[in-house]
């Protein structure tokens, strides 16, 4: 997170899923002291309403429709 913050753009964090876009970082609190990080792609969920999450959280990488499911702590964009 501190990375992004200094290198990369840091966006607002919302409970609305129109203001998370494709290559936009998340970073999550999954309680506990533990963090996550996961990136937003350009694949909608079911329902068309929210655009799905690449991430890794032990057994190997997914695509979920997971955006909502912790606390957001961070939402950063980079580019190179």
């Amino acid at each position: 997170m501190k990375f992004f913050s200094r290198f990369g753009k840091t966006k607002s964090i919302t409970n609305d899923s129109k203001d998370y876009l494709p290559d936009d970082i998340i970073c999550w609190n999954l309680g506990g002291g533990l963090t996550h990080i996961g990136l937003v792609v350009n694949k909608k969920s079911s329902d068309q309403q929210r655009y799905l999450i690449v991430h890794n959280i032990g057994g190997g990488q997914v695509l979920a429709d997971c955006l909502f499911d912790y606390k957001i702590i961070g939402h950063y964009q980079y580019e190179k």
